[in-house]
This record gives structure tokens, C-alpha cells and sequence, in this order.
């Protein structure tokens, strides 16, 4: 069965990967959460971030023109 953090690091691909690894160190040094768990939460971020641009654009095309 997949984990949380497992979920929230699968899609962390190029560009994302690199910014999950760049602070994944520095926040799990100020927090209590683990490097991996810090990727998932960056992970789940840009994930939260791709579904609301998808709502929009759908909005958008479904919304009739004034």
C-alpha cells in the first residue's frame, strides 16, 4: 500500500525534484519532520497547485463569454 509520503513524492519529476531536494535539508533541520516528508509536503504542494490551474481552465472554457 502506498504511504503518504510516497504519494506526495511521485510526482516530483526535473525542475520540482531539484527544488524538493534544494529544501528538503534546511526545513527538516528546523523542523521535526523528516527530508522525505518534507519532499511529499513539496510533492502534495505542486500537486494542490496543478488541480487549481486545472479547475480554472475548465472555468474558463465552460464559463460562457460576457
Amino acid at each position: 500500500m502506498t504511504t503518504a509520503t510516497q504519494a506526495g513524492q511521485a510526482g516530483l519529476q526535473g525542475w520540482r525534484a531539484k527544488v524538493a531536494d534544494g529544501i528538503a535539508k534546511p526545513v527538516a533541520n528546523h523542523t521535526k519532520l523528516d527530508e522525505d516528508q518534507v519532499r511529499a509536503v513539496v510533492g502534495a504542494t505542486f500537486f494542490v497547485l496543478a488541480v487549481i490551474y486545472m479547475a480554472n481552465v475548465v472555468r474558463t472554457v465552460v464559463r460562457p463569454p460576457r
